[in-house]
């Protein structure tokens, strides 16, 4: 692939990398995230393409429609700071 400016990107703004049997790996922006099944559960039933159908949106808010998964970067990047809690 070539691009027309030097060192210019040609990625999109939000990318899925891998789709693996622990999780998957996502480039926002430049940068990549891992997201676990384990902090992540939602995707792991999930199908390749709805997936791989993600929007950025606002600059920092992730949404699979297929999936009807909303993320923010914010957690994405410390899952920790958003523990899953089922009642």
């Amino acid at each position: 692939m070539t691009s027309s400016t030097t060192g210019a990107t040609t990625l999109a703004p939000v990318e899925i990398l891998n789709i693996s049997p622990y999780g998957i790996w996502i480039a926002v922006k430049g940068y990549e995230y891992f997201l676990p099944y384990q902090d992540f559960p939602w995707f792991k039933q999930g199908t390749i393409d709805q997936i791989l159908h993600v929007e950025l949106l606002h600059d920092d808010h992730l949404y699979w429609p297929d999936l009807d998964i909303d993320l923010t970067l914010d957690i994405v990047k410390t899952p920790a700071n958003y523990p899953l809690v089922y009642r």
